[in-house]
């Protein structure tokens, strides 16, 4: 199964669904045991019904002179009443059939007894209408202390247990049910209960990803504590590696702003002079753009995405913080900036991120708007989504591509060196997201972002 497929799968449920499958496939193959227990049960029942009216039949009994003497009513016995469906059968020892109940003058079972010494037999017969019976034959040798030797049968319709057997038979289809049910909800409380410690587990990594814990505890099952200070350790050569590296870049920063600066220094030193005012220009034009080029170096390297840990920063404070700035600057303009977005909206990224994003985008739409900015923001589909617009002249679509990469302009008139749209996107793509300029509906660019949920 692919990883698409099992997508917010969790583990919890599919525990449960093999579970489950393995508790059905349990249940239905007890089924036929349980039936035939109810089965035998139900034959054994009607086995001792069956016993219970021969003893009557026996009971009931006499022999006179060798011969069979049977009463013309059975007291406190079903036989002799027409209606009644147990039959009453006696046999001798040839085969010859010597007595039989009222009951049974209309019925004729294809049944005939042995007499062989086996005691006694329970087995089925059936009518000349195909109608099953259960039979019961048992074998006497005396009766009353005279010797004797018939067979006493008794026999039932099988079809007056139907209903008792549909009856059991909806019993047992309503206790499998209620089996089933009950076992899935032990199921699920004592998967919830082993899994907890996973939910837990899960918590503190979320607490971790958004910055409210350095570490995880060891406040788990033994099998996960392996992997708990494996992650622990993990985070601190993380920590250690980016705090290396910052150190670094900031080490970098501070050895070459001194060199730089006394090329500038020379440079205007230079141009005081008109015989090298050329070179002067041409020497301070390339410290500037090395100067612009170590920091977009920098930005690029100490803006990238952490490897294991997620940042939600709340959106409304950071625009509204670079748009005080951004009207101090341009307050001649007065700009008009509208605010499309839910108060609590966290975007995905860390803080220095979204302030560089942010910054280089609504510092290109003040300086190029008429009048009007809008910002959005929100959730859409599987990402978040930010997008700028301003009512300025736009981007032609021959030359959208091009100013994303380092260095290309289509504003020539303003100072710069064209690398702040190239910092927004290696920010944006270092977070697996994309950056899309379209055509506004106010008339001008839109820059819009995409950040993926998670």
């Amino acid at each position: 199964m692919s990883s698409d497929s099992n997508k917010g799968f969790s583990l919890r449920a599919r525990l449960m669904l093999g579970a489950t499958v393995m508790v059905f496939v349990f249940l239905l193959g007890l089924y036929p045991a349980l039936q035939q227990i109810f089965t035998r049960a139900l034959e054994q029942a009607v086995e001792q019904r069956l016993a219970a009216d021969a003893s009557a039949l026996i009971s009931a009994a006499r022999v006179v002179d060798g011969q069979l003497h049977m009463p013309d009513k059975l007291p406190d016995e079903e036989f002799p009443v027409l209606p009644a469906r147990q039959l009453g059968f006696i046999y001798d020892s040839q085969g010859q059939l010597v007595w039989r109940s009222r009951s049974a003058s209309e019925h004729k079972v294809d049944y005939q007894p042995r007499y062989d010494g086996r005691g006694h037999v329970f087995t089925r017969a059936w009518d000349q209408q195909g109608q099953a019976f259960f039979v019961y034959d048992v074998e006497i040798d005396l009766l009353r202390g005279s010797s004797a030797a018939y067979s006493i049968i008794t026999m039932q319709a099988v079809r007056d247990y139907r209903p008792m057997y549909k009856s059991l038979k909806r019993q047992l289809y309503v206790w499998l049910a209620g089996s089933l049910v009950f076992l899935l909800g032990f199921l699920w409380l004592g998967l919830g209960w082993g899994t907890r410690s996973l939910r837990h587990l899960s918590r503190e990594l979320d607490e971790v990803e958004n910055g409210q814990r350095k570490a995880l505890s060891d406040e788990h099952p033994n099998e996960l504590l392996r992997l708990t200070r494996s992650l622990n350790r993990l985070l601190d050569s993380e920590r250690q590696q980016s705090q290396k590296y910052m150190h670094s870049l900031d080490d970098l920063a501070h050895s070459l702003k001194t060199p730089l600066a006394v090329l500038q220094g020379v440079g205007e030193v230079l141009s005081q002079q008109p015989a090298n005012a050329e070179q002067a220009r041409t020497l301070q034009t390339q410290v500037g753009r090395m100067s612009q080029q170590i920091g977009y170096q920098l930005q690029r390297a100490s803006l990238r995405k952490s490897g294991l840990l997620r940042h939600r920063v709340r959106l409304a404070p950071v625009v509204q913080t670079l748009l005080d700035a951004l009207n101090k600057v341009y307050h001649d303009k007065q700009i008009r900036v509208e605010q499309i977005y839910p108060a609590e909206l966290r975007m995905p990224v860390e803080q220095g991120a979204l302030y560089e994003m942010l910054g280089n985008l609504l510092e290109n739409a003040y300086r190029l708007c008429l009048g009007h900015i809008r910002i959005s923001a929100g959730k859409s589909g599987s990402h978040y989504e930010l997008v700028i617009e301003d009512d300025g002249p736009g981007v032609p679509a021959s030359q959208r591509e091009r100013i994303l990469q380092r260095g290309a302009r289509l504003d020539t008139q303003n100072p710069g060196q064209g690398i702040g749209t190239a910092v927004v996107k290696d920010i944006i793509e270092s977070y697996d997201g994309q950056l899309q300029i379209e055509e506004s509906t106010l008339g001008g660019a839109s820059f819009r972002i995409l950040l993926p949920l998670n």
